[in-house]
């Protein structure tokens, strides 16, 4: 492979430095720069002490492109609608697959269903949260934005119809789609209580937050047994193509594997296909080659961007060993997702955590911390 260096030529390296160090003392003694204004000359002066770090910068990314084609074995997830879609990237050979099977995307389908009309009628829930159980989880200021259209429109309504004809048709269909018995039950409960908050809200012109949570808390059962048979689709499907992929590249190079997994921030923590995938790593390496990696929205390409990120985690390992030799914390800082200036940072604010100046309400506030409400320390 054609590599980003190259040797310097016709210079010993005596040389070179002769010539830096004559540069530098140039610019040290300002010769050259007689009748230049301060202000420039400190510019031009902090613009060279810039440019080491866009140097550094520059080496630093070419070093992560030439190392992608070194990553082996390497598992990289991109969560999706049917359990994500799974590529194996192995000395130099990718394969991509669906692993799990489809019963899971019908019941994620189906148990999306309150989800669904919530996102119609949340602008016009009201900005008050009302006596309802679960009250005080409710955040008020949250509950404001989210609510922001008028209470009054009636702007939903065919939305809401609409939505309404897609649940209609898949309740025709649910008969012929060969699920299990249970989880045929559970999606006609789901789809025939969303039908009736939709017939009973449009026909009245109006709904508000305890109707709807009527209707999802009636629902919650069914929605339970849709996320068990869905559950029980993912771990089949994923340790399967996991054992396969195993036993194809061998124990030594699976005692090795990298795992990424790309998902959204929601579900970045405790993620349904790291929790299936870490059991069968390598048990010495999951904490370090099990990585789950928050993406704002799902890339073009997954496998790049996978391997993008593991390359700057990989080539930092080594890195932080050599550049911090005798600072082991900074050397953990480097390698790990928290920022190398983490602890300074804390050390100067005295300890505190993140979040800047502690909030305080006024006295005649009295305890309206919402997250001492939601049963925290915090203030």
């Amino acid at each position: 492979m054609t590599t980003r260096r190259r040797i310097l030529g016709g210079a010993t390296a005596a040389g070179v430095m002769a010539g830096l160090g004559g540069s530098l003392a140039a610019a040290a003694d300002g010769s050259g720069a007689a009748g230049v204004d301060p202000a420039v000359r400190r510019r031009r002066a902090r613009d060279a002490i810039v440019a080491v770090n866009s140097g550094m910068r520059a080496n630093y990314a070419a070093l992560k492109a030439d190392l992608i084609a070194y990553l082996s074995p390497v598992l990289v997830v991109e969560n999706d609608a049917k359990g994500g879609r799974f590529t194996l990237v192995h000395d130099g050979g990718q394969e991509s697959l669906h692993p799990v099977g489809e019963v899971f995307e019908l019941a994620k389908a189906v148990s999306h269903v309150p989800l669904g009309i919530f996102s119609i009628i949340a602008p016009h829930l009201g900005d008050r949260v009302p006596n309802i159980p679960g009250a005080d989880r409710i955040d008020a200021h949250d509950l404001k934005m989210v609510a922001f259209g008028a209470t009054g429109a009636t702007g939903w309504i065919t939305p809401l119809r609409s939505y309404a004809d897609t649940l209609t048709a898949a309740r025709r269909q649910l008969g012929g789609a060969g699920l299990p018995p249970g989880m045929a039950a559970s999606c006609a409960r789901v789809l025939d209580g969303a039908l009736r908050f939709v017939e009973v809200s449009t026909a009245a012109g109006s709904f508000d937050i305890r109707s709807f949570e009527d209707f999802s808390a009636d629902v919650h059962a069914a929605l339970r047994t849709n996320m068990r048979y869905a559950a029980e689709a993912q771990i089949a499907g994923v340790q399967g193509v996991l054992r396969k992929w195993r036993a194809e590249i061998g124990e030594e190079s699976w005692k090795d594997l990298y795992a990424v997994v790309l998902s959204q921030w929601a579900t970045s923590v405790r993620n349904q296909n790291s929790l299936i995938i870490g059991p069968c790593m390598n048990p010495a390496k999951v904490a370090t080659h099990l990585i789950d990696l928050p993406c704002a929205e799902p890339p073009e390409d997954p496998v790049f961007v996978a391997l993008d990120n593991l390359a700057r985690i990989v080539q930092d390992d080594i890195a932080a060993e050599l550049v911090f030799p005798t600072d082991h914390a900074a050397a953990d800082a480097l390698k790990g997702p928290q920022d190398l200036l983490a602890d300074e940072i804390l050390d100067q604010l005295g300890g505190a955590t993140a979040g800047g100046t502690p909030y305080s309400a006024p006295a005649s506030a009295g305890d309206a911390c919402p997250l001492r409400r939601r049963g925290t320390d915090g203030g």
